[in-house]
């Protein structure tokens, strides 16, 4: 607080006052005042002595013809106050003032300290101030660097000073910077999620991040068999592999040969291997000559004679021109069709030494007779079912092949108002139009496909095509013969990673399905969408 005003009216000089240890909050002025000294008008003006340094920032309080520096923390570099300079400055500040009038100014000073000249050093014997008690330093003033003038108690280390000039309010320019701050971040973080989802594979192949492309050793179960074809390197054998359930990706094997610089001979034949292997195991397995099976061979699930009858031939050791001709006459099988298309049963055979083409086809003949039978299928019904069966096993999964079925069924039913009949199933159009049933959608020229005129185009002609398209499974033939409960006309699968397909009933219903699936395909542009 500042001292109390002196009742002598006229002019009076400013001593400087040293500033004291506060014992008081709002670091109060010492109780003991320098004294007073008059001017007359025939004396010079006497010099004030400098201040001592103080502290940190500090007010000056100038009350009548006094003037109290209070210090306000105790927090900030010394800094040391500038004497008065001349006659005209100290007539200034001893300028009496109107009653009950004051004012208090905040004061910053420069951190260097005012150098005088010696003459300047030496004030007038009538204003120098009377010395200052020494008081002995507290625990506060050692603990916090107190001093002349300094803070000696915590209450006037942390009190708020009530006098100065309020500082700037910056809230208004934190704000905004802080605005600008996030909305940087946010665009960055934006953009890296951007590019992450765009480029999520290939970052993740680089990094090294998401889930193992291989399996775990230990992890083998079961039973699988692999065929290599004449000449097959390790680009398809991998392929075959990965499509066996050996291994865990398509490229993990062929990765592996490439990157350990491995040169392999392969040799064509079936293989039995387990399924779930590591990469390594697999190529040890193929190695192994226990593994290959000595006249052996064997049909591909959702398989043309067109695509494996070579492969059988290689791993029998069997001129292809002999089998090709063994299954050009389907009436020496008892079949009553224009093709043994889907009469050879997916499996893999075991055959005797010196057997026939004939028999070899015979074989396979008589599995799928067996098939049809545990399924139940009447005698005559034969050729329908198995041409249901084959675009089950083509068009669907497994777990939903029954499913599937009864979109066929609902689309053949005479009362079909959603496609009049038409099935306007891909894989009919690829097999009649003379595709394999390799590689995407996307590669086929899509108008010529699905306009041309031949029979098993189903975009084309209403009801089923002119015959099977492929080898259907067991489970195939049984959801032809079954089709489960469903009011269904439309299905797509929305994941191909796995498998997941939805079914509609109205095209409404499949449009938003669609929907889903090009999300996915916009999320997973290497997942071989079409």
């Amino acid at each position: 607080m500042a001292a109390p005003q002196h009742a002598t009216p006229a002019p009076q000089p400013v001593q400087a006052v040293q500033p004291e240890a506060a014992a008081q909050p709002h670091h109060a002025a010492s109780a003991q005042p320098r004294p007073v000294v008059p001017l007359s008008a025939s004396e010079p003006a006497p010099r004030v002595p400098e201040a001592p340094s103080i502290t940190g920032p500090f007010a000056i309080t100038v009350t009548g013809s006094q003037a109290i520096v209070e210090q306000q923390t105790a927090s900030y570099p010394i800094a040391t106050v500038p004497a008065l300079r001349d006659d005209a400055e100290l007539q200034a500040a001893s300028a009496p003032e109107p009653a009950g009038e004051s004012f208090a100014q905040a004061a910053a000073f420069d951190p260097e300290p005012v150098r005088r000249s010696a003459s300047q050093e030496q004030p007038g014997p009538a204003s120098t101030p009377a010395p200052a008690a020494p008081s002995e330093p507290d625990e506060a003033t050692e603990l916090f660097g107190g001093g002349s003038g300094g803070p000696t108690d915590f209450d006037s280390l942390f009190a708020a000073e009530s006098h100065g000039e309020p500082k700037k309010k910056r809230g208004k320019g934190c704000l905004i910077a802080l605005i600008v701050l996030f909305a940087i971040l946010g665009g960055i973080a934006a953009g890296g999620a951007w590019v992450y989802n765009t480029y999520s594979d290939k970052i993740n192949e680089v990094m090294g991040w998401g889930p193992p492309k291989d399996y775990e050793p230990g992890q083998e179960k079961g039973e699988a068999f692999v065929t290599i074809k004449d000449g097959d390197t390790g680009q398809p054998i991998s392929t075959a592999l990965y499509q066996a359930g050996v291994t865990k990706t398509d490229s993990v094997f062929y990765d592996m040969l490439v990157d350990e610089n491995l040169a392999v001979t392969f040799y064509p034949g079936v293989y039995k291997l387990k399924k779930q292997m590591t990469a390594e195991a697999a190529l040890e397995a193929l190695r192994d000559e226990n593994n290959r099976m000595e006249n052996t061979a064997s049909v591909p699930e959702g398989g043309r004679i067109k695509t494996f009858l070579p492969a059988v031939a290689d791993s029998l050791g069997m001129p292809l021109e002999e089998l090709q001709a063994a299954v050009a006459k389907p009436a020496d099988y008892g079949v009553q069709a224009d093709s043994l298309e889907g009469w050879l049963f997916p499996a893999v055979y075991t055959f005797d030494p010196g057997s026939t083409a004939k028999d070899v086809i015979q074989k396979m003949v008589d599995r799928t007779r067996q098939s049809l039978k545990d399924a139940g299928v009447a005698a005559g019904d034969e050729e329908r079912i198995l041409t249901i069966a084959s675009i089950v096993q083509r068009e669907g999964h497994t777990a939903d092949f029954d499913k599937v079925s009864r979109v066929i069924d609902n689309r053949l039913q005479p009362n079909n108002d959603e496609t009049h009949g038409l099935l306007q199933m891909d894989s009919t159009a690829q097999y009649g139009y003379g595709l394999t049933h390799d590689g995407a959608v996307s590669s086929w020229p899509w108008k010529e496909v699905s306009t041309d005129q031949n029979p098993w185009n189903t975009y084309v002609h209403a009801g089923l095509p002119a015959g099977p398209i492929a080898s259907p499974s067991d489970a195939a033939i049984k959801a032809a013969q079954n089709p489960a409960d469903g009011p269904w006309f439309y299905f797509v699968t929305v994941n191909l990673d796995t498998g997941e397909t939805v079914f509609s009933a109205t095209y409404e219903e499949q449009q938003a399905a669609e929907k889903k699936y090009q999300q996915w395909c916009k999320d997973n542009p290497d997942g071989g969408c079409y």
